[in-house]
């Protein structure tokens, strides 16, 4: 597999308009739910709309802090940004294996970042609403440095490390598959209230 290589400026100002309509979505969409709407489940062995966002919670709240200490080290140090964003070979293996869509390729979520609770409150939106502009202000920040000479460890296998870069589209492209996942969950909901009520 080829070595990805994108501009700089393109590459962070593509992961800001993904983040932005991921905001709207967060939003408009997955806040106004009721606690019953997001605790709805389409089976026992489907997560339900609150579980997908808790998942991107519960990750989040392992990358979002690890990034943002490894981009003020390099601040300090005085990274600056290069031209070009390499994509690393992990890093591309795991962003274009995120990238197939969930009915072609699933994944065992790791125990520690799977959904702990089947009664989640709304706050579950409400923090997942949070992570993005975190999220947001990272990509923020990451435009100031050397993307590809930042190393984040992995959640799962820490001694595995990506680049600043791939560790970010990584997460984008991870909040974007669970978010469909949600929305389709949610409109899975609203068919089967569409059929009863006929």
């Amino acid at each position: 597999m080829p070595v990805a290589t994108r501009a700089t400026s393109d590459f962070f100002d593509q992961l800001t308009t993904d983040l932005l309509v991921l905001r709207v979505l967060a939003q408009r969409r997955f806040r106004p739910l009721s606690a019953d709407e997001l605790n709805r489940r389409p089976s026992h062995s489907r997560w339900s709309a609150g579980q997908c966002l808790e998942h991107l919670n519960i990750l989040g709240g392992y990358y979002l802090p690890s990034i943002a200490k490894r981009i003020a080290r390099a601040q300090a140090r005085g990274s600056q940004p290069t031209a070009t964003v390499k994509q690393g070979f992990f890093g591309g293996r795991f962003v274009n294996a995120m990238r197939a869509p969930a009915s072609e390729k699933a994944y065992i979520t790791h125990q520690r970042y799977a959904p702990t609770g089947t009664r989640l409150s709304r706050t579950v939106a409400e923090v997942f609403s949070r992570q993005i502009d975190e999220l947001l202000r990272l990509v923020l920040l990451a435009r100031q440095v050397n993307a590809n000479a930042v190393l984040i460890p992995n959640a799962v296998f820490p001694p595995l490390r990506l680049r600043l870069a791939d560790q970010l589209e990584f997460l984008v492209v991870h909040f974007q598959r669970h978010a469909r996942q949600a929305e389709a969950v949610l409109a899975g909901h609203a068919a089967e209230a569409g059929k009863s009520a006929a």
